[in-house]
């Protein structure tokens, strides 16, 4: 287990070429390629709700899960469903199916960072966990008040291999070497079994071993946002989202729904064998960027000059 006795700490990336992507997952991930990163500092751990507390009560903010929501945002969505919460995972009683993300996933109203499940509150045992139920404008907001920014989905890949080129996972290419757990994914069947101890489902940060650039959770736990706008055709773009804009990133399976997507990488507590293998550095998911979910935090990075 890291100690997070600093608040803040940050752990240097080097520049440099490394391979980015994987050719044997998911068709979005490839294909593999070179890929050219300055050197650039990143949080040791995802920012904690300790730290986020930090953040709320020196600014006063409030995130986008505690705002009342704009009927314009949503057509056809009827007034009394549009008020603010955040998405919670609920495992399904019976033999719900593994296809149908509706039978674990709810929204709940008042569900927010304080209370990721609109009860329990995060200042009873959970301050060193991963902030959760913040959306990307949440987390861009607290990277600004700390002097950061968001890393870039490069960037954050690079530092998640921890030097190691083409693995398959942040450690290397054995799940659980020598027996060993890794990173906090989910254990058992999903989404019926889980065979881990009971009680909330993140974990406190560093309750796992650090990569090779001494970075923690940077699989599992909590996805992670980035600044990138989400493409699939990621190895056409260039490795920073500059040159792209939030109309890029809209989902062309659901044209009727005009809110732009950024990158998530890095798995959650709810990744699965079964179902879900994102708990590795080529891994990546598009999030809407209204978003606030039980599972998706973030970590900072800076210019390594900065």
């Amino acid at each position: 287990m890291t100690d997070i006795a600093d608040p803040d700490p940050m752990m240097t990336v080097p520049s440099g070429v490394f391979w980015m992507g994987a050719e044997d997952h998911y068709p979005e991930e490839g294909p593999v390629r070179p890929v050219e990163v300055d050197a650039f500092r990143i949080d040791r751990h995802p920012v904690t709700n300790r730290q986020f507390a930090r953040f709320v009560a020196a600014t006063g903010y409030v995130t986008v899960a505690e705002r009342p929501l704009d009927p314009a945002d949503y057509p056809g969505v009827g007034a009394d469903r549009l008020v603010p919460g955040a998405l919670v995972f609920r495992a399904p009683r019976g033999g719900a199916s593994a296809r149908n993300v509706g039978d674990w996933w709810v929204y709940v109203p008042d569900a927010q960072w304080r209370r990721p499940e609109a009860a329990t509150t995060v200042f009873a045992g959970r301050l060193d966990h991963p902030v959760t139920c913040v959306a990307h404008e949440d987390a861009a907001a607290y990277a600004a008040w700390a002097g950061k920014r968001l890393p870039t989905e490069a960037e954050w890949e690079r530092a998640a291999r921890g030097g190691i080129e083409k693995a398959t996972y942040a450690w290397g290419n054995e799940m659980a070497p020598g027996g060993k757990r890794m990173a906090n994914i989910w254990m058992g069947e999903f989404p019926h079994r889980d065979r881990r101890p009971k009680g909330h489902l993140t974990t406190r940060v560093g309750s796992f071993p650090s990569n090779g650039y001494g970075l923690v959770d940077m699989i599992g736990n909590v996805w992670e946002w980035t600044s990138d706008w989400y493409r699939t055709d990621c190895h056409t773009r260039p490795a920073s989202s500059c040159c792209l804009a939030p109309d890029d990133s809209y989902d062309p399976e659901q044209p009727h729904i005009r809110i732009p997507r950024r990158v998530l990488k890095g798995g959650s507590f709810l990744c699965a064998p079964n179902y879900c293998a994102r708990y590795r550095p080529a891994a990546r998911q598009a999030q809407m960027v209204d978003t606030a979910s039980v599972h998706i935090g973030f970590r900072c990075a800076v210019d390594a000059n900065s």
